[in-house]
This record gives structure tokens, sequence and C-alpha cells, in this order.
């Protein structure tokens, strides 16, 4: 077979990695959002899911989520502030 059909990467995941500590750990529930957030961004939420072990939307981390959402609305972080409002209205919590 030629090497322009070969495919030298097969096998090797495209999915996003996502830098978390342990579950339970301090800090947690908060890289859990963040990497939630960033999985919307990328449009890949369901990689985020699966690393994090929460949905979108979950109302367990309302509280992380409406914490990024206030620094990002005092940065001007704009995408940041829209996702952190989409995950807290998917929640069903006003953002």
């Amino acid at each position: 077979m030629s090497r322009a059909f070969v495919n030298e990467d097969a096998g090797q995941s495209e999915e996003p990695r996502y830098s978390l500590p342990e579950p339970g750990s301090p800090g947690y529930e908060e890289a859990a959002a963040w990497a939630l957030l960033e999985g919307a961004d990328i449009g890949d939420s369901r990689s985020a899911e699966h690393a994090t072990g929460f949905d979108f939307g979950d109302p367990r981390l309302i509280p992380q989520v409406q914490q990024i959402l206030e620094a990002a609305r005092g940065r001007g972080e704009d995408r940041v502030a829209q996702l952190a409002k989409r995950f807290l209205r998917q929640a069903g919590s006003s953002p």
C-alpha cells in the first residue's frame, strides 16, 4: 500500500486532555468547571464530561461556575462569561 494512504498517527487520540487533580481533592470541582467550559469552547463537551465525571450544566458545579463568571466579567473575558452563563442556564440557575 502506498504511504500516501497510511495514517501513521492511527490509534493516537485527538481528544483534548484535561489536567485535573484527583477527584475529591481540594479544587477538583473548580478544575472540572474550567474543563467543562474549555470543552464547550472548543466544541467538545463530551470529552470534558468524560474526563471530569460531570455533565455540562451539572448543578453541583453552580458555585464554581458563578465564581468563574464573576471573575470573567471583571476581567472583560466575554467568551468565558458567555460559556459560564450558558452552563448556569442549563443547570437551572439564572446567571
